[in-house]
Parts: C-alpha cells; sequence; structure tokens
C-alpha cells in the first residue's frame, strides 16, 4: 500500500508519519485489496484537521477527523483528529466490504447440489 502524507499550514514531523503508519495496520487486516491511502493534515486557527482518502479495489473512501482548540495542548490536538480519521476510514472500510460479501453463496451451492 502506498501512502503519501502532506501538511497544510503544519510541517509532517516523524512523529505525526509514525502516528498514521501505526494506525493503518487496521485497514490492512479488514480489506485486503488496498492500494493506496492519501493523507492531508492542516492547522486553521483554532481548529486541526486530518482528511484521508482510501482508495481501495472499486472505490474510494474520503474521512476528515477535526479537533478544535478546546481539546487540549496542539500535539494531542493532531493525534485526535488523526485518529478521528482513521476510525471513520476503518467503519466506511467494514461497510464497504459487507457490502461486496455475498451473503448467498451458501444458499447457491445448496441449490445447485440439490438440482445435480
Amino acid at each position: 500500500m502506498q501512502i503519501q502524507i502532506s501538511g497544510q499550514h503544519i510541517q509532517v514531523t516523524p512523529a505525526l508519519r509514525e502516528r498514521v503508519e501505526q494506525q493503518i495496520g487496521r485497514f490492512e487486516r479488514l480489506f485486503d485489496n488496498i492500494m493506496a491511502l492519501d493523507v492531508v493534515l492542516s492547522v486553521d486557527k483554532a481548529e486541526h484537521k486530518a482528511g484521508g482518502t482510501l482508495h481501495c479495489s472499486g472505490t474510494r473512501l474520503h474521512a476528515e477527523g477535526l479537533a478544535r482548540l478546546q481539546d487540549g495542548t496542539i500535539n494531542d490536538r493532531m493525534y485526535a483528529a488523526i485518529d478521528e480519521m482513521i476510525t471513520k476510514l476503518a467503519d466506511q472500510l467494514r461497510k464497504h466490504k459487507e457490502k461486496i460479501k455475498d451473503h448467498h453463496n451458501s444458499e447457491v451451492r445448496e441449490a445447485r447440489a440439490a438440482s445435480s
């Protein structure tokens, strides 16, 4: 899986890069056909945002995490935004996997076996 991490009005430090890379292990356990992840970290006056686009076979999933000023120190806010974005993407990936899963596979096999 290719990972691209960029920042708007923030320098992407090795610690932030490591945090994203640690969290994406969840995706690899959920789904096999993930091609790329694009993450954009940004800082506005009172908001830290993390936006991510996950490219998988057949679809693109996008989520954003947001942490505001009252949520803690500067570093904690960016980590909270990353964690929220990863959680949202994982939920979307679970839902996507459930959609493409064939729930009637056993019924089809039984019908074919009965007709033979």
